[in-house]
């Protein structure tokens, strides 16, 4: 990463304007967040929600990833889920039909093709999901006996169901807005977005408990008192000091990558020859990048929502399905390790067992071997001791699924750390409430920050690339 560079390119009008319609984009999504659905009065409508948020852990997952949207009811709540699940889908469909595949490989023209039959496919899997959410919402304010929400009407249900599919197709019209823009995925950024804007919250939560001195405060070496909660100190430093561990594992692991040297035949055309160089071909440890990790999420927590939406509905042969399902697939609480069952790994070995699968998945349609190992071939560039064509590509395969491997395997292991701190926490007895969450959004964080700097440094590389004549 050359800083010099990128702080060079912020001189550029081109690379000025990329980065601040990104920008006001980004505001945009932020004001959108606090738009709430047209359902009931607003401050009746937060109250109630709050109080299904502070009644699950799932409800506080399920609003960090939002920005803040749950807790807002706003029409941004229903995210980019239904747009990552679509691109599941016809990413599975195009390994699994040879026409979508063939049409995969035309190219640009192709790739737009089955990008717009996604972006199609989104729009029902919103309204669903749009649906659900309210249902979701009424069921569980009748559980709970609050007067807050009346019983919708037939026009209120059509108003609130397309105010938040336009909200989801909107974000994923701002998403591909950032990514034209070439400094960052807009799918990623939109979550990186929501997740930092959390913080400012996070960081007022701890400040309130440091400052909390009812049980004492922090005596140092008998010499003087400073008036701050001794365990809450412990407690934030400690997890301070293994957030810079894991944040330090995450830049290397991102970075981390296999150098493969390409030669290319050396060719005589009348009295000019051509070729004979050699390139480079890096091949990433984990080239699928955070892809994996928020799949995994998004993928984990639609078992937990079909839990809530069967809970809702009040049907008894239901009721124990349903509560399984929120208990086994929700990220557990630190007071869930105590107990004598089991069901609290889970959610853990499900999420490191999916980050695998998905790296393994996803990595095979951005890195394709075949499509590489032909262009080499044509192009008359070889591996030293490799021969060109399909021995290329059982090679380029090979080593990448020897990468994945290791990779994957870190990324799983760094994605559920911070379950097993919440274990340690338990058994000292020491509350750190939703350490997971912040594990799961710090490692979104950090990857998708990671992305976007070496975009930037692409693009500053391309706009400053006159100051080198």
């Amino acid at each position: 990463m050359n800083w010099k560079t990128i702080f060079r390119s912020f001189k550029n009008k081109d690379m000025q304007k990329r980065l601040l319609i990104v920008l006001g984009l980004i505001i945009a999504y932020r004001l959108l967040a606090h738009i709430p659905v047209p359902l009931a009065e607003p401050t009746q409508l937060k109250e109630v929600i709050n109080s299904v948020i502070g009644g699950s852990d799932f409800g506080g997952f399920l609003n960090l990833l939002s920005g803040g949207a749950l807790a807002q009811f706003s029409i941004v709540l229903v995210g980019m889920s239904p747009f990552i699940t679509a691109s599941i889908i016809t990413q599975l469909l195009t390994k699994a039909i040879p026409q979508l595949e063939e049409l995969h490989k035309d190219g640009e023209s192709g790739r737009r093709k089955i990008n717009q039959w996604t972006r199609m496919l989104s729009v029902p899997l919103a309204i669903v999901q749009s649906i659900a959410f309210i249902y979701i919402l009424r069921q569980t304010v009748l559980a709970g006996n609050t007067t807050g929400l009346s019983d919708p009407t037939t026009i209120e249900w059509i108003v609130a169901v397309t105010a938040m599919t336009a909200g989801s197709v909107l974000l994923m019209w701002l998403g591909e807005l950032m990514t034209e823009q070439g400094v960052g995925n807009g799918i990623s950024l939109i979550i990186f977005a929501g997740i930092i804007s959390q913080l400012p919250q996070t960081f007022a939560t701890i400040g309130t408990s440091l400052m909390d001195t009812s049980a004492g405060a922090m005596n140092v070496f008998g010499w003087f008192t400073i008036p701050i909660n001794p365990l809450a100190f412990w407690v934030t430093l400690a997890i301070g000091v293994a957030s810079l561990l894991v944040l330090y594992m995450l830049v290397k692991i991102n970075e981390a990558q296999r150098v493969i040297t390409i030669n290319y035949a050396k060719r005589v055309q009348g009295n000019s020859s051509y070729g004979g160089v050699k390139s480079m071909l890096p091949v990433k440890l984990i080239a699928a990048g955070v892809i994996p990790v928020i799949f995994a999420v998004a993928f984990l927590s639609l078992p937990a929502f079909m839990g809530q939406i069967l809970k809702a509905s009040g049907n008894p042969a239901y009721l124990e399905l349903a509560n399984n399902l929120i208990t086994w697939f929700q990220a557990p609480q630190p007071g869930a390790f105590t107990g004598d069952t089991l069901s609290a790994l889970i959610y853990p070995s499900a999420y490191f067992i999916l980050v695998i699968l998905f790296t393994y998945f996803y990595t095979g349609i951005v890195f394709n071997a075949n499509e590489i190992a032909e262009n080499l071939q044509k192009q008359g560039g070889f591996i030293e001791g490799v021969r060109p064509g399909i021995q290329t590509e059982k090679y380029l395969s090979r080593t990448v699924n020897r990468l994945i491997l290791f990779g994957s395997i870190a990324l799983g292991i760094i994605a559920v750390m911070p379950f097993g701190a919440e274990y340690i926490f338990a058994q000292l007895d020491v509350q750190a409430a939703n350490l997971a969450i912040g594990g799961t959004g710090l490692l979104i964080v950090v990857s998708v920050g990671l992305e976007s700097l070496r975009q930037i440094n692409s693009r500053a590389l391309m706009v400053t690339y006159d100051d080198y004549k």
